[in-house]
């Protein structure tokens, strides 16, 4: 896939010169990847609207009728109509499109061993985060680490008929499809194959996702469509808008980091803390669309741990879910697309209280990842895994080590609730100048604090800013 996307990313420098910016460029080449691979595989598409005829356009025809191929997709019922509605063409010279697909038409995608428009897509956002274009990390989860949640989640939807597996901030879909990819390694392993009614009912009512941003939702769509798949993937705020929908067995997500857009606290009844945290208000939220006896797996920067308010939340977490294990992620686990980001994976069982939880530290002495010299890989959630056990709401037989400990409730109580506190091993990279990571990463952990900091002091001064009684 390097060589490909090295091509397609060099194209986009030519396109520029065409008004095309680089997010535009990675929206317009997933319609052209679309349609190339929906011809290899044989999905039907409305007359004229194919890959077949738009290769043969050419000049001014092609500029012309290539809009309106986009808006008769765009006009189709059910999951192609989601995937098109409001698709424009951004290509206004003719020699221009028709090159980018010539160099589609080049490769025939589905034959490669990978998810190829994910790949394509990733290596197109790693290029932008490396060339310092903003917002990358904010649609993209590692995918080893999505990979190594699945196999700790097994989001089976054998196991029931109505099972349902949610993503209240699905992004481009990665959690969806991994949990799909899943399910075909387990049935490939046990070489077995649903029945055509348990196939169809997996497939049209299992996945289902939600996305603010309209240009991710599409994608997202257009990768579970050419999986063969059909979500219900609604575009909308999880947040600020009030809940109606379905609940779930399985709810597996990455928040979007950062407070943009969090100025304000939503006012849901369902939410028990008033907060303007955007990452608290989405462990609120997924309290609120678990079905009871439903599991979670949800990755946290470091601060929802320790930032203000973080302790109630967890309080009410602990007392309305089994909170079994939590996951501290090595340094630059989100490299390069937001490499100072320090992160954790939580994951809880709703219905019954915690006792107690079992922490992993998996960053501790362990190199920061980066890119080339030092990459993400399987073995660095090998351990866990195993720790973890088979059983996916954390009841395997335990055994603590020197990465793997367990506190009881007594202990967090004492804590007030903020896991952040519990660490236990002696990080001897934090004592080497050498290793104290990179720079952006220093400066991303200082603006984290600092931000908490901030919070914690807008609190006081609301605090402050109440009238005081006065007594008689």
């Amino acid at each position: 896939m390097t060589d490909v996307v090295q091509k397609l990313w060099g194209f986009c420098h030519t396109l520029r010169h065409d008004g095309i910016d680089y997010g535009d460029y990675i929206e317009q080449i997933t319609y052209l990847l679309f349609l190339k691979m929906a011809d290899e595989r044989g999905v039907d598409l409305p007359d004229a609207c194919d890959w077949g005829h738009l290769k043969l356009l050419s000049g001014v025809e092609l500029t012309d009728d290539y809009p309106r191929m986009l808006r008769d997709l765009g006009k189709q019922s059910g999951i192609l109509g989601d995937i098109f509605s409001g698709a424009q063409s951004r290509f206004t010279n003719p020699v221009n499109l028709r090159k980018l697909i010539a160099l589609i038409d080049d490769t025939e995608w589905t034959s490669l061993d990978v998810d190829v428009k994910a790949e394509a897509f990733e290596g197109l956002l790693e290029k932008a985060a490396s060339e310092g274009k903003k917002g990358a990390g904010q649609y993209f989860t590692p995918r080893l680490l999505i990979q190594s949640i699945m196999r700790c989640m097994k989001p089976d939807p054998r196991s029931k008929s109505d099972f349902t597996i949610g993503d209240p901030a699905c992004g481009t879909g990665g959690f969806l499809i991994a949990a799909y990819e899943w399910l075909k390694d387990e049935l490939k392993a046990e070489k077995a194959a649903p029945d055509r009614d348990t196939l169809k009912r997996i497939k049209e009512k299992t996945y289902f996702g939600q996305e603010l941003v309209a240009r991710p939702r599409r994608l997202a769509l257009m990768n579970m469509y050419l999986h063969n798949v059909s979500p219900q993937i609604a575009l909308g705020d999880s947040i600020y808008e009030v809940y109606n929908g379905p609940k779930f067995d399985v709810v597996i997500t990455n928040p979007p980091f950062g407070n943009r857009g969090a100025n304000q606290a939503p006012e849901r009844e369902d939410f028990t803390v008033t907060t303007s945290n955007k990452q608290l208000n989405f462990i609120q939220h997924i309290l609120t669309i678990l079905k009871p006896g439903g599991r979670a797996a949800v990755v946290v920067p470091d601060n929802v741990l320790f930032a203000d308010q973080a302790g109630e939340i967890f309080k009410i977490l602990m007392q309305d879910c089994d909170l079994h294990t939590v996951l501290r992620l090595p340094r630059g686990t989100f490299t390069p697309y937001t490499p100072g980001t320090k992160t954790y994976v939580i994951y809880f069982t709703k219905g019954k209280p915690t006792k107690q939880v079992w922490l992993y530290d998996a960053r501790a002495n362990v190199p920061g990842i980066t890119k080339k010299d030092r990459p993400l890989s399987t073995a660095h959630f090998a351990d866990f895994e195993q720790a973890f056990g088979n059983d996916p709401n954390g009841q395997s037989p335990r055994t603590e080590s020197d990465r793997f400990r367990c506190f009881g409730i007594d202990d967090i109580k004492k804590r007030e609730y903020k896991l952040d506190g519990f660490k236990w091993i002696k990080d001897e990279s934090l004592d080497d100048a050498d290793d104290l990571g990179e720079p952006e990463e220093i400066i991303t952990e200082a603006v984290t604090q600092l931000t908490a900091a901030i919070d914690e002091l807008n609190q006081v001064l609301k605090l402050l800013e109440k009238p005081q009684k006065v007594e008689a």
